[in-house]
């Protein structure tokens, strides 16, 4: 029964998004297909002028303040310093948090949110959501031009990809709260007449919630953590990464605008914006109002919030990055393996916590349907594969997209002097891509550098974006100890392997069960490692060190409430 005892007799959002809620609830129970947003931009799902119209918009919050959060409370100064990384300065001037006025200004919004209830939450969330996807061509080109993803994954990643894990988190938190009745007389079988009691349950919030966004997926990381915490009755403050905010501002901005018209406090979500170099996170993490902590970013931040926050009693959630693996054994479609492989490692050049960085080869070679290949025929035969996939310039910067970073850009300009540094053999060199539209982006081709297994110091750290190595093992039972041990150590959150021999599919899923990360098994066709699907797939499982919670498990939701109980004598 749902948590009713203090929601209103109606609300118009109850009933307009009662049949979405269900519908993904029972989604999420069966773990079954389900998107609410379509992933196409085609104008034939989004409107004739959709595309143009995004363009415009988008076009349109260039060069000038941002003026749909004038109403938050502002130091007066305004800050913004994001650069495209196809090139063009955005020029976005953003108001300074005024920081003590804005968690005064969210505590206060607290009580009406969490006195609504769960069904009201969940609705005005969704209805949240619903707003966002009818902009979902606006948010494309805002996250394309702070993240470096090309356009059509921005629209997909960025929009209705990200718009559905927010439903999940909803949907995920309303089904927690649901697990306790509002309010039931409870009795005690006693001599005479039994004892009873009423017992009132009420879902009451942690405190102030606070998401760190990151620069490479700024909406699809963040809307897990700001929707459950949202939807589990706590206001939340959204830090964006300095040089990644449009996608966020325009999501609190129509947050901050449903919330309104629902009779709500705008102050329940509020943007915390800094330019580069700043220690806003550090600061707003330990601030005594905030008791739940999101963050998407490195491991060295990350770490520390793991200790020090929380610590201090904060409700830590990470996502950090790791070391993901493929183990190759054989094959029964080596073109389908070939090709789902350069696909996973070119999609936007690497830049995803979810992209394969190490396959392990074994030098005793790969069974496949054209014959035992060695592993260094195995190795040429995928550099081959990448190669076709990224040869055509146009096509490739579809797929690849811009690098974020200078870090990403220093190691993909040379990999020889990496392949030198770190004792291994470059198997292919990353070649610069001409982009047509947008000349100063620095766009790379995947590079693969061989190694021995024995050489641990090169393939256990992370190297983000497109640099994969091809590590030799003795066979595939070394390759499964060495994927196993590297991911207990320094975390993974995507693994796959390649086999045709059932025992050895076996003994992956028992090393992937071991070290803790969710497995791909033989993947040929149009899915890839890199992705997850929201309401079946967890993202992350929390079980290794690259990340300590997954979207959108009962872990992630039901912590961020807690239930206060009443009791008197019937």
């Amino acid at each position: 029964m749902p948590n009713t005892a203090t929601l209103p007799s109606t609300h118009p959002l109850l009933e307009a998004h009662r049949e979405t809620l269900d519908a993904a609830a029972r989604a999420l129970r069966e773990r079954s297909y389900y998107s609410r947003y379509p992933e196409s931009p085609s104008p034939r799902v989004y409107g004739e002028t959709a595309p143009q119209d995004g363009q415009a918009a988008h076009e349109a919050t260039l060069n000038k303040d941002f003026e749909a959060l004038a109403d938050q409370p502002s130091t007066g100064a305004v800050v913004g310093s994001e650069v495209s990384p196809f090139g063009p300065r955005l020029g976005i001037r953003y108001p300074q948090l005024d920081v003590p006025r804005a968690m005064e200004a969210a505590l206060a919004a607290m009580p009406a949110w969490r006195d609504a209830g769960a069904e009201v939450r969940a609705a005005v969330c969704t209805e949240i959501v619903e707003r966002i996807n009818r902009r979902s061509h606006e948010m494309a080109h805002a996250v394309m031009h702070t993240s470096g993803q090309p356009f059509v994954m921005s629209f997909q990643a960025g929009g209705p990809h990200a718009q559905d894990r927010a439903l999940e988190a909803v949907v995920a938190a309303l089904e927690e709260q649901r697990r306790f009745p509002a309010s039931v007389v409870w009795e005690k079988p006693a001599k005479g007449e039994p004892v009873r009691m009423q017992k009132d349950y009420r879902v009451v919030p942690r405190g102030v919630a606070l998401v760190i966004g990151c620069n490479t997926f700024p909406t699809w990381n963040a809307y897990p953590g700001l929707f459950a915490s949202l939807a589990t009755g706590n206001p939340v403050i959204v830090k964006p990464h300095p040089r990644a905010v449009l996608p966020l501002a325009l999501t609190v901005a129509m947050a901050r605008e449903v919330l309104a018209e629902a009779g709500f406090d705008r102050a329940l979500v509020q943007l915390a914006v800094e330019d580069d170099g700043g220690t806003l996170a550090k600061d707003l993490a330990l601030d005594d109002a905030v008791k739940i902590i999101d963050y998407t970013g490195g491991p060295g931040f990350g770490g520390w919030l793991e200790t020090e926050a929380a610590a201090r009693g904060k409700l830590v959630y990470t996502e950090k990055a790791g070391l993901n693996s493929v183990v190759v054994d054989s094959t029964d479609d080596l073109r389908g393996t070939l090709g789902n492989l350069a696909f996973s490692f070119s999609l936007y050049s690497g830049q995803m916590c979810t992209a394969p960085q190490n396959v392990f080869v074994p030098a005793t070679g790969v069974g496949t349907d054209e014959g035992h290949l060695s592993a260094e025929e195995f190795t040429g035969r995928l550099a081959e594969a990448i190669s076709r996939f990224t040869a055509d310039d146009a096509r490739a910067v579809e797929i690849l997209g811009a690098t974020v970073n200078d870090d990403v850009r220093g190691r993909a300009t040379d990999v020889p002097a990496l392949a030198e540094r770190l004792g291994g053999e470059v198997v292919l060199d990353s070649r610069a891509v001409t982009h047509a539209s947008y000349p100063d982006a620095v766009v790379r081709t995947p590079a693969l550098v061989a190694v021995d297994a024995g050489n641990a110091t090169a393939y256990t750290q992370e190297c983000f974006g497109p640099v994969a190595f091809v590590v030799r093992t003795a066979d595939t039972a070394e390759s499964l100890r060495i994927f196993a041990d590297t991911v207990r150590e320094h975390g993974g959150m995507t693994a796959a392997v390649y086999s045709s021999d059932e025992q050895v599919l076996e003994a992956a899923r028992d090393a992937a069960a071991e070290a803790g990360v969710a497995l791909s098994e033989n993947l040929t066709g149009q899915v890839f490692v890199n992705q997850t699907a929201a309401f079946s797939d967890l993202h992350g499982t929390g079980a290794n060190p690259a990340a300590n919670a997954a979207y959108a498990d009962a872990a992630f939701v039901a912590n961020r409430f807690r239930v206060i109980t009443s009791r008197r004598h019937v």
